[in-house]
């Protein structure tokens, strides 16, 4: 019973969303807001990422610690890797390609900046990583290349996001 209410919510969710785009496709897209490095809102919709994870800024009261390779400093990854998605994003318009809707109710979706993968760019660039328990590998060369070159958290000591919050639920 519970599992069917689950169902017939995430449909009611996607049927809200798609009945109420203004752009008249299946499409969001606008100016976002960063919640996270890998979540964003746009219009109302909370949108995660779809393939990547990135560290936590705030989870369950914690945020994601992690420790630079050279002088040992503690580090709020979630935080850096959130800053890096801000300054990336700023005013620009997004566009998502919705895929799923998640058990948190949040739409999951590739987004682009000016047709750049905002996923790909948070990968490639370390602050984010392929999540291949959902990607299937998609965004395994762009973390490939920012660990071959130490780009981002692959230069601190860290905890993927994945293993961190189950560590700390």
């Amino acid at each position: 019973m519970k599992r069917l209410s689950q169902t017939l919510c995430k449909i009611f969710i996607l049927l809200i969303f798609l009945s109420s785009k203004s752009t008249g496709n299946d499409k969001i897209s606008g100016i976002a807001k960063v919640i996270d490095g890998d979540t964003i809102y746009i219009n109302n919709f909370k949108i995660r990422f779809s393939g990547i994870d990135a560290p936590e800024s705030y989870y369950k009261g914690k945020s994601q610690i992690c420790n630079s390779l050279t002088s040992g400093e503690k580090i709020f990854c979630g935080n850096v890797s959130k800053k890096v998605l801000k300054d990336k994003i700023k005013n620009q318009f997004v566009i998502c390609i919705p895929e799923d809707i998640d058990r948190y109710k949040r739409i999951i979706a590739e987004c682009f900046i000016k047709q750049e993968s905002i996923s790909s760019f948070m990968v490639r660039n370390g602050y984010a990583f392929d999540y291949v328990k959902y990607s299937k590998g998609k965004y395994q060369s762009e973390q490939n290349f920012a660990k071959e070159n130490k780009l981002g958290l692959w230069a601190m000591k860290f905890e993927y996001p994945w293993s961190w919050r189950k560590i700390n639920k």
